[in-house]
């Protein structure tokens, strides 16, 4: 890429801002000593002495499930704009969509506004596969709830963001170019459209000296076209010829109309309206993926700087993360959405999930969320003094902690993740209770509602174990003891287990001497195995056996293997 200060920079501009800004990974320490990398991007934004309101932004194209990808950019907006307000300035985080884009592609995956994920035959996919090419806010809402498809997925994104607490404003961009917020940067590219040109072909294939950087909305079919054949900025119109479109593999046909549409009846490429939404909403600070980083961050800076001669906002880009080790996809129905991850766990854990290393790509691993959330029960810990920790974790728990839960309780109780899936075993919630008591878990002076607080992530944990089939997802009979017909060496080494069990052994240990009690009283290793399966669950098979019961309340244990209750 050229230097721009090459081409005429603005008076006052700096370098080339550069994406990958953060000097500290918020975890394992950094040469500018930042524990969390949201204090260092407010301070990039303040050296810019920004004017009130800050305005932080994020967007996004409608074209499919609003997933817990997509929320990426919310979060990481969020977390600055947090710490701005604490250092007393005005925030307004705005997100955008750009729901003025075309239809390019029919996707196979869908959401309700209840937040249901459904196959594209079960709506009505006929709104869209007639529509494609036209702007998703010209297309009927397949779900026929909303006034488009564009507002249906603008309305899921607000629901993500309402379910984390985070205050955003919507900004549509179909809304914007009708209000005439993006008029003069149009009319501005259209007068200086050899400029733009000149800019854009460093970064663009097939930018000639036809080129035009408009899209008109054909009146005939209301597909979007590019042939722009005439610009006329006396009635501020455009002469447009509406062509194929190539997306993908795929060909959208044009109807071949040759007509003409004003400046709010089409788009700006996105490489320009990208920079027209800094300009229009004077956006100081903005987080986007390494697509963009890569893409369109550089030629976006060229074009505020060099076309239209304002400093682009403060930049800072993040790593993808995946879901179950592959990448989201709407088409291929890789997706999970914010309402579903909070069926397994609380919004303070997901926040802290996005309040970790942007920087570094990670793996939402739902069969291993029980790790998340005990790295948020430790962090937790570490700020109430409760756990050792070093310097930096201590310093890091106490600056990312608050702004994950956003008002720190007086007063709170975690149950252990895995310990709430065993708990998921029974539906008696007073006999949950009981246990978690029995276990040291629950204090005999803690108030109701933080014992029922505490007993919720029960719920959530046996979602998670049915969701991935885990060890967890059985149904442990409690209240009745199985019949079992055990024999005398069976029986022989059953004590033995409880003796070993009672002595206070770790799972691993446990498991062990599930095999050593077999072994020495000449019962069939498998079958002792299903002995205890049919004990604690009356079935044949199950977790694994030790693992699980080092687990469990011991008392209950230790009663089941000698066949007491």
């Amino acid at each position: 890429m050229s230097d721009s200060t090459d081409r005429g920079s603005s008076a006052g501009a700096e370098t080339d801002a550069n994406p990958y800004t953060l000097h500290d990974d918020g975890e394992d320490g950094g040469e500018r000593g930042f524990v969390f990398w949201a204090d260092e991007m407010a301070d990039e934004v303040e050296r810019r002495d920004p004017d009130e309101p800050v305005v932080i932004k994020g967007g996004i194209s409608p074209s499919g499930v609003p997933h817990i990808g997509n929320v990426n950019e919310i979060m990481r907006g969020y977390f600055v704009a947090e710490v701005l307000r604490e250092r007393g300035h005005e925030i307004r985080q705005v997100f955008t969509a750009d729901d003025k884009d075309r239809l390019r592609g029919l996707p196979r995956k869908l959401a309700d506004l209840d937040g249901n994920i459904v196959d594209l035959g079960d709506v009505n996919a006929g709104a869209l596969g007639r529509n494609l090419g036209k702007p998703y806010t010209a297309i009927p809402d397949p779900f026929g709830c909303c006034d488009s498809y564009g507002d249906h997925f603008s309305t899921l994104i607000g629901r993500s963001a309402d379910l984390l607490e985070v205050p955003i404003e919507i900004e549509s961009n179909t809304a914007m170019y009708a209000d005439g917020e993006f008029e003069e940067s149009t009319r501005y590219l259209l007068e200086n459209r050899e400029r733009a040109r000149e800019v854009l072909a460093e970064y663009q294939d097939g930018v000639d000296e036809e080129y035009v950087p408009f899209l008109a909305e054909c009146s005939e079919c209301g597909h979007l076209t590019d042939r722009i054949t005439g610009v006329d900025l006396e009635s501020n119109t455009v002469e447009y010829e509406c062509v194929d479109v190539e997306a993908g593999e795929q060909v959208i046909d044009g109807c071949g109309h040759e007509g003409s549409a004003g400046l709010g009846e089409g788009k700006l490429p996105w490489r320009f309206e990208w920079v027209a939404q800094w300009k229009a909403l004077g956006v100081d600070f903005e987080p986007f993926g390494k697509d963009h980083a890569e893409g369109s961050w550089p030629s976006g800076q060229d074009i505020a700087r060099n076309v239209f001669g304002f400093e682009p906002p403060v930049p800072m880009v993040y790593e993808w993360f995946t879901l179950d080790g592959e990448a989201f996809s709407s088409s291929a129905g890789n997706v999970m959405l914010v309402s579903e991850v909070l069926e397994l766990i609380e919004p303070e854990v997901l926040r802290y999930f996005f309040a970790k290393d942007p920087s570094r790509a990670r793996d939402f691993d739902v069969e291993r969320i029980d790790l998340l959330v005990d790295e948020f029960d430790r962090l937790e810990r570490i700020y109430f003094g409760e756990e050792e920790a070093d310097e930096r974790e201590r310093a890091r728990a106490e600056r990312v902690y608050p702004l994950c839960v956003g008002e720190v309780p007086e007063e709170r109780i975690r149950l252990p993740y895995t310990f709430a899936a065993v708990l998921g075993m029974t539906d008696d919630p007073d006999l949950r209770e009981e246990i978690a008591r029995r276990e040291g878990h629950i204090p005999e002076d803690a108030s109701r509602e933080t014992v029922e607080d505490a007993l919720a992530r029960v719920e959530l944990a046996r979602n998670w174990a049915r969701e991935t089939g885990n060890e967890y997802d059985y149904d442990l009979k409690r209240t009745e003891l199985p019949e079992v017909e055990v024999d005398e060496d069976t029986e022989r080494a059953l004590a033995e287990l409880a003796e070993f069990v009672e002595a206070g052994h770790t799972p691993e240990e446990i498991q062990g001497e599930i095999y050593e009690a077999a072994k020495r009283n000449d019962v069939p290793v498998g079958d002792f195995f299903t002995t205890g399966y049919r004990l604690f669950f009356d079935q044949e098979q199950g977790p694994k056996l030790g693992s699980f019961l080092g687990k469990l309340d011991r008392e209950f244990v230790l009663a089941r293997l000698r066949r007491e209750r």
